[in-house]
């Protein structure tokens, strides 16, 4: 079982380094250019794209779940329609986002309320990269198929030509052609677009055969499409709660100041460099559960759930103890000693962020194994609302280090509420 778990975990772990590490890359761009400002509107513009894109991630998540159930069934024809339905339903989901541009940046940039000329960074930033809203969308789909077919390989792959053609693209439209800050989204925008056709490229080499029995006309009028549809639907829900927290971390930093704000989105870039290294552990229990309940293996389901915990909990304690001390992490995302001295203030919250999201990340690679949606979504539901009423209660003397407390119980109690869901699920 750990060989089966760490086959999957650890090329997508390889390909989740590079999502974080082109954000870091990114922001360091941002910091090493002008500072707190630039830092600060690389944050906006990168969770105004998050608010959309992430509340797609079921394009991902769900056809992983539902493609590892054929797999396991060894069911080719139900994996490729999947494949053309979500594939398809993400097509037309980027042409309606690229056409809703200009209400999409108002709304958002309403809600986060950023100072006037974060505003403006980050909406030159917006215009640039939205274009690439098709391409993204559809790749997400295509990860997630190919890992549901067990190939966390070739999402790897996909992840890693595509990040670092990203970070090479910015860095270069950045500096030797002068672009500044607009180069980090050309360099983003030409990723996508070319990272699609390695994409596409990459399913037909591999799985030609299946593709080839696709059947085309009753796919793409979604028939028999209940399922998915229902299970990306709560999964839709769900990512919508997260993106309200996640935007309300940026949002009160940016009232709080520029200098908040870029503290923040630097604690962000902790949480999220620790979550897609245990993603790759999720990403195992997507893939694997599937499989084992395609093919109606109870015993061999509950023994991985256990063994992806027990991977999770060496990630855990590896990265609290590197979080401890974070102080290389900051200097080498910012050279503003203000920024950096400031963010030292909440090594605390940085340190307990692994150990409260364990539970969380783990059983959302299971549930999306077990296509259980609706329970990842009474669990961010619970503790959603859980957050929100924390942080209208916490004194206000305790300035922003209310925000995090907030936060690490929020990711606690996802994780508490889909233990006991799970439990109960069992004993069903």
């Amino acid at each position: 079982m750990n060989r089966e778990i760490l086959r999957i975990a650890l090329p997508a772990i390889v390909a989740n380094i590079t999502i974080p590490l082109l954000g870091l890359v990114d922001t360091a761009i941002a910091g090493h250019l002008a500072g707190a400002t630039l830092i600060g509107a690389m944050a906006v513009a990168s969770m105004v794209f998050n608010l959309i894109y992430w509340n797609f991630g079921f394009l991902r998540m769900g056809t992983s779940g539902l493609t590892a159930q054929a797999y396991g069934a060894g069911n080719h024809t139900a994996a490729a329609t999947l494949l053309a339905q979500t594939s398809a339903l993400a097509a037309l989901i980027g042409i309606g986002i690229m056409a809703l541009q200009v209400p999409l940046l108002w709304v958002t940039m309403r809600v986060i309320g950023a100072s006037t000329e974060v505003e403006s960074l980050a909406s030159a930033y917006y215009r640039i990269v939205i274009w690439g809203a098709v391409p993204t969308l559809v790749m997400m789909s295509i990860k997630g198929w190919l890992l549901g077919m067990q190939d966390s390989r070739g999402a790897m792959e996909v992840s890693i030509v595509v990040n670092v053609l990203n970070i090479v693209a910015s860095l270069v439209a950045a500096y030797p052609l002068g672009l500044g800050f607009e180069g980090i989204a050309y360099g983003t925008l030409a990723a996508q677009w070319l990272g699609l056709v390695y994409a596409a490229a990459i399913v037909w080499l591999r799985f030609r055969r299946i593709v080839r029995i696709t059947p085309w006309r009753e796919a793409l009028r979604f028939k028999g499409a209940g399922q998915l549809l229902r299970l990306n639907g709560n999964i839709f829900a769900r990512s919508t709660l997260l993106m309200i927290v996640n935007l309300a971390v940026v949002a009160i930093g940016a009232r709080s100041g520029d200098l908040i704000l870029a503290v923040n989105a630097l604690i962000q870039h902790l949480n999220t460099l620790y979550a897609y290294f245990l993603d790759g552990i999720a990403f195992a229990g997507e893939a694997l559960v599937g499989k084992y309940v395609g093919r109606g293996n109870t015993e061999r389901l509950r023994l991985c759930v256990r063994r992806l915990f027990l991977w999770g909990v060496i990630l855990a304690v590896g990265f609290t103890l590197l979080y401890t001390f974070p102080q290389l992490i900051f200097s080498l995302l910012t050279d503003d000693p203000t920024v950096r001295a400031a963010a030292l203030d909440y090594r605390l919250w940085c340190a307990l962020l692994p150990a409260a999201g364990l539970a969380a990340f783990v059983w959302d690679g299971v549930f999306i194994g077990l296509a259980y949606g609706r329970g990842m979504l009474i669990a961010v539901t619970a503790a959603c609302a859980l957050f929100f009423a924390l942080y209208a209660i916490l004194p206000a003397s305790m300035g922003n280090h209310r925000l995090w407390l907030a936060f690490v119980i929020y990711l606690a109690a996802r994780g508490i509420v889909q233990t006991w869901l799970y439990r109960r699920k069992q004993l069903c």
